[in-house]
């Protein structure tokens, strides 16, 4: 599948958005355990209204038309899930948005689904950054078990470099909105 490209005022605007808002540099200590001279925190842009705005130009214009649903595993998918839905109904564009719990609720509904995916879905899997692929990954197989086609996997900010093999082995498409050497930064790997 050939996705449509980010018209590049959009790409830029938000890469400053994210290096003004998201982006820390120092000497972090990552997840993983590695060290980094860089950390981004996607969601200071993912959560401002202006990042929200710029977020969702950028993802509307690479989910396929035929998407009908996004969402991904809580908590890094749900600001670009809920922010892309939302600006996308203001634009006349219907995706439900919905949240993959990490553990399976037991009370009340019950299930690690919380929203309206539905079986048959096409789905935009999203994260706000990923490094590894994990947690991206964890949603696909959910969302594949509810009966849904996961189609694009989409995260804000791809930091580690890894995931478009990870999606082609998969065979789902794979367009981070940003990367790490948009935004000045090598590749972070596994």
């Amino acid at each position: 599948m050939t996705l449509p490209g980010i018209p590049a005022d959009v790409h830029r605007a938000l890469v400053a958005h994210l290096l003004e808002h998201s982006v820390r540099t120092g000497d972090f200590t990552l997840k993983s355990g590695r060290r980094s001279s860089w950390f981004i925190d996607s969601k200071q842009t993912a959560c401002d209204p202006d990042g929200v705005l710029l977020m969702a130009g950028a993802a509307l214009a690479v989910i396929p038309d035929d998407a009908t649903a996004i969402g991904g595993l809580t908590v890094g998918a749900d600001p670009v899930a809920y922010g892309v839905a939302a600006v996308a109904a203001t634009r006349g564009r219907r995706l439900r948005s919905f949240t993959i719990r990490k553990e399976a609720k037991d009370h009340g509904v019950t299930g690690r689904l919380a929203g309206p995916l539905r079986a048959g879905d096409r789905v935009a899997i999203t994260e706000d950054t990923v490094t590894r692929g994990t947690s991206l990954f964890e949603a696909v197989e959910v969302v594949r078990e509810l009966g849904a086609e996961p189609v694009l996997i989409m995260p804000l900010v791809d930091r580690g470099g890894t995931c478009a093999a990870m999606a082609a082995e998969a065979g789902i498409a794979y367009r981070p909105l940003v990367t790490a050497p948009d935004l000045g930064f090598a590749y972070e790997g596994p």
